[in-house]
């Protein structure tokens, strides 16, 4: 891993709040999202359990990836978190305490608009901490069951993330391919209201498990055999778009301010989350490295021989 730039740390300038209903669980669901001092990260806590320790946003506390993302473990787990983490790093807020009352947070319609504009609305102040902006030193890939994503290492400061998704042939969902420069604007205009997608034979059997039982098929994008079920699609390619948003928040929990391109076919939140916490890893192995050079050259400079310099009379 390699520095490319540095840019100075971010967070809310006023708290914000966001009120729904938990798709999951179908019960209602609040977030409070606060300030944080600069290098505290993204970490959530749960206020309806006393006692409860804050769960860092980062690849080593996820416990689940089946068809969510959920941190931490036990009672102590927060569920379907990767929109809320897209809408934060989207909007490039690098530290918040985000405190929940409940096991998950709310769902909305399915994207991240809402938490998008409660960031807007709470504003965004710039900390005196610097971040470094890294990329990957050479392409780094992971792949599971014919499925994807490598990063490339960055020509500049920019991310840019492609998606390609591709259920087969026959499927009521068509292949699509996009690609953005993923920055706060982009965010905001053509990711964050982009909605959770399903086949029409998935929300049947999750409603089944007791899964998503207050959630009308038109608050999704539900898709039948002649396409999308009771609702109509905010753009023509907005479950690849949703696809990217989904990989915007989990590549949050590798802590990186990541430059370079990364490149996804067919993943979902299991790949995604597995080259999260490689990206981690890097990044912990490159900080040491510069902790450890800078040791080394303070040093060298305190045992340098001191130079006499003799003044003319």
């Amino acid at each position: 891993m390699r520095r490319i730039h540095y840019r100075y740390q971010r967070t809310l300038a006023n708290p914000a709040e966001v009120s729904g209903v938990g798709h999951v669980t179908g019960v209602p669901a609040r977030v409070r999202l606060r300030p944080a001092p600069a290098d505290t990260g993204l970490s959530f806590v749960r206020v309806d359990l006393k006692g409860a320790a804050p769960i860092p946003a980062k690849a080593a506390s996820v416990s689940d990836t089946a068809r969510r993302t959920t941190l931490g473990r036990g009672v102590e787990s927060v569920t379907l978190v990767e929109h809320l983490l897209a809408a934060l790093a989207g909007m490039r807020v690098d530290n918040c305490l985000i405190e929940i009352d409940g096991p998950e947070v709310p769902g909305l319609d399915g994207s991240a608009s809402g938490f998008a504009r409660a960031i807007v609305a709470a504003g965004v102040v710039t900390q005196p901490a610097r971040k470094p902006v890294v990329s990957v030193g050479t392409a780094t890939t992971v792949c599971d069951r014919g499925a994807t994503i490598t990063v490339h290492p960055a020509a500049d400061e920019t991310l840019r993330i492609s998606y390609v998704l591709d259920y087969g042939l026959g499927s009521p969902i068509p292949r699509q391919s996009v690609s953005f420069d993923v920055t706060p604007e982009t965010f905001a205009r053509d990711l964050a209201d982009c909605r959770t997608f399903l086949l029409e034979s998935e929300a049947v059997a999750l409603k089944g498990q007791g899964v998503g039982t207050t959630v009308d098929w038109s608050d999704l994008l539900v898709f039948g055999p002649r396409g999308v079920i009771g609702n109509r699609l905010r753009h023509a390619d907005e479950p690849a778009r949703h696809k990217v948003l989904d990989l915007i928040g989990d590549l949050a929990l590798s802590g990186c301010d990541l430059a370079g391109h990364v490149v996804a076919y067919r993943s979902g939140h299991s790949l995604n989350v597995d080259l999260s916490g490689r990206l981690a890893t890097q990044r912990e192995r490159f900080e040491r490295a510069g902790h450890q050079g800078l040791a080394a050259a303070t040093t060298a400079e305190r045992e340098r021989p001191k130079l006499r310099v003799f003044r003319a009379a």
